[in-house]
């Protein structure tokens, strides 16, 4: 007898057809599963023999021959698990082909029946609203699945139960959609004494976009402001959560199964290797740039990173994507983040205080500064020097801004980002080098001087433009006047060893 099921493999964001075929026949009693499978896939035998013993069946004594097709493509995880069991209960006459002749099947099972939740079942219930397709998944991802748009989800908590909802025994209850929990904003702007550059400058970076670069002695407060980075940003849009929601789903990094409602933050440790950051490793799975995703990275401390693990990044500052290249396949993960770092001026963070540099000052600080590279050190936008606290600015009781009133202004700057011919907003950060800025004479009277006296590169040139848009927004000017030109060059133009 022979049953197909048809499933899902996954590449990046995208869901690849993949059919589960069975076909029984006389021989030695044996179970064989071919169509390039790896060694989770290949397991799935005796978790699926298992399964149906508990809910009292037992594989024939028959030759039992699973194809998962195409068999040229590469088949990882363990959400084959349930389409291979419901295959071989069709096979066996357990169950009519027609019940799955139109859904997306996924789940991992347990030795007792139960359904595991698997990760991207976003990505698959999106391919099944795409083909007009139902989707049944594990009851614990059943309202992640929802959000996929209009389709029917089926989402059992074990074989038995969907074995009984398909026969019209006992129905299960459509899964209800859920957003993650909003988090709590237990930090502020406000709670930052002093630094007022710092945060203005925070400010016209959330406003376009755009990479920032902190150096500041120990204690000065840099780790404070960029944590806080992310309460000044917009709320996300449907879009954006859905592309968050996705790559979270695809990682098995979900939160609550549910919609993602927070711009995320990812600060990871110097020592994160190469797959961490970009992605990678054994399968492919995105790093640290895709989860920040229309968030914010932060990476602190930031010489102490592998210069390799650094030039990385350059690629998807660029691109906004990750481009993961292996000998069997290519992986693309979308990587459009805000990247803020922070340093020390040296490795002993005391540069400019006589009193506490080291002995091996100014040198020290080249050596320590250096382990940035020329090219990923051009592509920040905006360089910000912070300076120690005065006792009078710690002493005192006054709170500045609150993250709420910045986050207002940056979303009434927003209002006027460029439109695209697609109607797609374009953030300051990632306006095309052909773009037409607005300058007054004045203004390009003193941009022209700057390329000349500072010796700008192409890049650094059209990010001192955007820059300038950043706080022409935040103004509400038409035009680019003198003084958003001179503040953008403030943040571009100085000494590297302060």
């Amino acid at each position: 007898m022979n049953a197909t099921i048809q499933t899902v493999s996954f590449n990046g964001l995208f869901a690849n057809d993949v059919v589960v075929q069975v076909h029984i026949s006389t021989g030695l009693p044996s179970v064989t599963i071919v169509g390039l499978a790896s060694k989770s896939v290949a397991e799935s035998k005796e978790r699926v023999r298992a399964a149906l013993s508990n809910i009292g069946l037992s594989f024939p004594a028959k030759r039992i021959s699973v194809n998962l097709s195409p068999a040229g493509m590469l088949k990882e995880g363990a959400h084959y698990d349930l389409p291979i069991a419901l295959a071989i209960m069709v096979a066996m006459g357990a169950l009519p082909q027609d019940y799955f002749d139109d859904v997306i099947i996924l789940g991992e099972l347990s030795l007792d029946g139960s359904i595991l939740s698997v990760p991207g079942v976003l990505l698959a219930a999106i391919a099944a609203s795409d083909k007009d397709l139902s989707l049944i998944c594990p009851e614990s991802n059943g309202s992640e699945a929802v959000w996929a748009g209009d389709l029917k989800v089926i989402a059992p908590p074990n074989l038995l139960a969907l074995c009984n909802h398909l026969r019209g025994l006992q129905p299960i209850a459509y899964p209800v959609a859920k957003l993650s929990k909003p988090e709590s904003q237990k930090i502020d702007m406000s709670d930052i004494k002093g630094q007022e550059t710092a945060k203005r400058a925070l400010e016209i970076a959330a406003v376009g976009a755009h990479n920032v670069l902190m150096i500041g002695p120990p204690g000065a407060g840099k780790s404070m402001l960029a944590a806080r980075m992310k309460n000044i940003l917009p709320e996300l849009s449907a879009k954006e959560a859905l592309t968050i929601t996705m790559i979270h789903s695809i990682n098995g990094t979900l939160p609550d199964q549910g919609l993602v409602s927070n711009r995320p933050f990812r600060d990871p440790h110097h020592s994160a290797s190469m797959a961490a950051l970009v992605g990678g490793g054994h399968k492919s799975k995105p790093g640290e740039v895709s989860l920040a995703h229309n968030g914010v990275l932060f990476l602190d401390e930031l010489p102490e990173f592998q210069r390799n693990v650094l030039d990385s990044l350059r690629q998807p500052l660029e691109t906004g994507e990750i481009v993961i290249s292996r000998a069997n396949q290519t992986i693309r993960y979308p990587a459009s983040f805000q990247l803020i770092a922070a340093m020390n001026p040296c490795r002993c963070g005391y540069l400019s205080d006589p009193l506490r540099a080291c002995s091996r000052a100014p040198d020290c600080a080249v050596q320590y500064q250096n382990r940035i590279s020329g090219p990923l050190l051009d592509r920040f936008d905006m360089i910000i020097f912070l300076g120690t606290l005065s006792a009078s600015e710690l002493l005192s009781s006054e709170r500045s801004e609150t993250s709420e009133k910045i986050r207002n202004r940056v979303k009434n700057a927003r209002e006027d980002a460029y439109i695209d011919p697609s109607e797609n907003q374009i953030l300051n950060a990632k306006l095309p080098a052909d773009f037409n800025f607005q300058l007054t004479p004045p203004a390009a009277e003193l941009l022209r001087d700057s390329i000349d006296k500072f010796s700008l590169t192409a890049r650094g040139f059209h990010k001192i433009l955007r820059v300038a848009t950043s706080i022409k927004n935040l103004e509400k000017k038409a035009e680019i006047h003198p003084h958003h030109l001179a503040e953008a060059l403030s943040y571009r133009i100085q000494s590297f060893v302060s």
